[in-house]
């Protein structure tokens, strides 16, 4: 008997200190980790166990075409993006002229009009019963389209425009950050040595910035290849647009999700390079007395040159755009009073804000729970977790709604067997599955965002929280909480913003009769009734602005 009790209570000890040694923080921060990459998983699964297997005939007939386009089209965004963003980085970085104090800030606002929405307003401008092509016909008296050429707009062309108009500020937020990091010495020796403007710009300043310009151009055309809507309205056919088409058209999940993995596998390649560049690319500065750049003041000549050098690109991507909108929305109430018009307002409002507030609480519960365990895996799955944002809103639509669907006619099944009551689909019938994929493809920025604000902190004030007593979880809300709190209003509304204008995801994973701002203004574009789109377009400009103007306020406060 005695014995028996020794046995009981070494038993009792082992279980209690295996207990103890488990990392409840390490194993969170794992699922979390495991639910963002899930889907982009789940992509490859279904593409190599394909119900029908129809990648011959897609590499027969329709992929070289879809590949071809995406190639183009992200290499002539990325470079297009890149001399814009590129030559006014430098322009409002290092000189002083007419303008450039609000231009410098302004050269953001291209960032709160989507892609989508500007290629609608551009079309309208100058589609053949538009504006400008009326004009002409006016003028010169032509009476219809064969008495005179004009470009085509539903183009490649067209997309290039518009997406590089569109896309530039990701590299001129990178640039500009780094030419204003350089150190005003090397300026100085280069003016000592007779280099002219040009001279110092190609061989001094653009050498020292392109591990940031390279960033940017990747990120820029890996918007690129995950845009749908400004593409789908120029009727070009891309590796996105093809996965709609194979899906919704040929009822293919297979060969969507091959598409799909396609599309992935570009991102990784992109994203590779841009690594290796960062890693072979190191510049350091090695004077303790590093002074800011001092701006140089233009004559009137060079400054009216370079004023119109920014304000073209605010010009062309964010003002007229956004004046054909308040045309096409003012003067008609009924535009703005529509039912369907207040619903999407309200199903925006409601999904995107319970996706951004998931989405930073799963962020900082995961990235605390990584630096209190300090465990191998957890940091190795940390960087994993922002593939979601360079995976396009149309592949984690494949890799979360094929899954699901799945799971929820099961349980539907057992429920039904338990029951006999029919619960439905859970998930897929619900806006689950939209926030879910917010969540997954967002989740990078929040977590980026926690993981600098907790790094801020200094490690001495949780330290004497604990020695007071205060366990793990009331260090993050007492210690913590209150001192990122700023950093996580920045989370909230960056993702708030991703989260609405947010298109391909939400297409494929809307319930029936379920409609957001976005899928609002696509629907009634593509049946050509822009009217009818201008208000939705109008308002997801508007709520794009409020994180513009975030984004302007922090980069003043970094360049003074």
């Amino acid at each position: 008997s005695s014995r028996r009790i020794l046995i009981e209570s070494k038993i009792q000890t082992n279980r209690i200190l295996f207990l103890k040694n488990i990392d409840f923080w390490s194993i969170n921060s794992v699922l979390i980790a495991a639910l963002v990459i899930a889907p982009i998983l789940s992509v490859f699964i279904i593409a190599l166990t394909p119900t029908e297997n129809i990648w011959p005939h897609l590499l027969s007939t329709t992929l070289p075409r879809y590949t071809s386009n995406t190639l183009l089209l992200m290499f002539f965004v990325g470079i297009f993006s890149g001399v814009i963003g590129t030559f006014t980085a430098w322009l409002t970085a290092r000189y002083r002229f007419f303008g450039s104090n609000w231009l410098q800030w302004a050269l953001f606002l291209p960032l709160a009009l989507p892609a989508y929405v500007a290629s609608y307003a551009l079309v309208d401008l100058l589609e053949y019963a538009g504006p400008i092509q009326s004009l002409l016909r006016s003028i010169f008296n032509w009476q219809t389209s064969q008495d005179y050429w004009f470009p085509e707009v539903r183009s490649l062309s067209s997309a290039i425009f518009v997406l590089s108009l569109a896309l530039y500020p990701y590299v001129y937020l990178m640039a500009r950050s780094a030419f204003l990091e350089q150190s005003d010495s090397t300026e100085e020796v280069a003016k000592s040595l007779g280099i002219s403007i040009f001279g110092r710009f190609f061989r001094l300043g653009l050498p020292l910035a392109r591990p940031a310009i390279f960033a940017g151009i990747a990120l820029v055309m890996m918007e690129t290849a995950s845009d749908f809507g400004a593409v789908d309205f120029f009727a070009v056919q891309t590796l996105t647009t093809g996965i709609f088409s194979v899906w919704l058209e040929s009822n293919n999940a297979g060969g969507a999700a091959q598409i799909a993995s396609t599309v992935l596998i570009l991102i990784v390649i992109l994203v590779s390079l841009e690594k290796f560049n960062q890693r072979k690319l190191r510049f350091y500065n090695l004077s303790y007395r590093n002074k800011n750049i001092e701006k140089t003041d233009l004559n009137r000549t060079n400054s009216l040159i370079a004023f119109s050098i920014c304000f073209l690109p605010i010009f062309f991507g964010f003002i007229v755009p956004f004046l054909v909108l308040l045309n096409l929305g003012y003067g008609n109430l009924d535009l703005w009073i529509n039912a369907g018009l207040i619903s999407a307002i309200k199903n925006t409002l409601i999904v995107s804000g319970l996706a951004a507030l998931v989405t930073v609480m799963l962020a900082l519960l995961m990235v605390y729970g990584i630096r209190l365990s300090g465990k191998k895996l957890p940091l190795l799955i940390l960087p994993v977790t922002t593939i979601g944002y360079a995976a396009p809103g149309a592949v984690l639509g494949i890799g979360i709604l094929v899954p699901l669907a799945f799971f929820d006619n099961w349980l539907a099944d057992r429920i039904f067997d338990l029951t006999r009551y029919d619960p439905g689909l859970i998930f897929t019938g619900t806006a689950f599955a939209i926030i879910l994929a917010y969540c997954v493809r967002f989740f990078s920025i929040a977590q980026q965002t926690l993981d600098g604000a907790l790094g801020r902190v200094s490690p001495s004030l949780p330290n004497a929280a604990r020695s007071l007593g205060r366990n793990k979880l009331q260090v993050l809300w007492e210690i913590y909480r209150p001192l990122i709190s700023t950093s996580m209003a920045t989370a909230l509304l960056l993702v708030f913003v991703d989260c609405v204008k947010e298109l391909p995801a939400t297409m494929l994973l809307r319930p029936f009769n379920f409609e957001t701002l976005a899928t609002r203004v696509h629907v009634q574009a593509s049946l050509e009734d822009l009217p009818n789109a201008a208000p939705g377009a109008i308002l997801i400009v508007l709520i794009g602005l409020c994180a513009v103007f975030f984004l302007a306020r922090v980069n003043r406060q970094i360049s003074n």
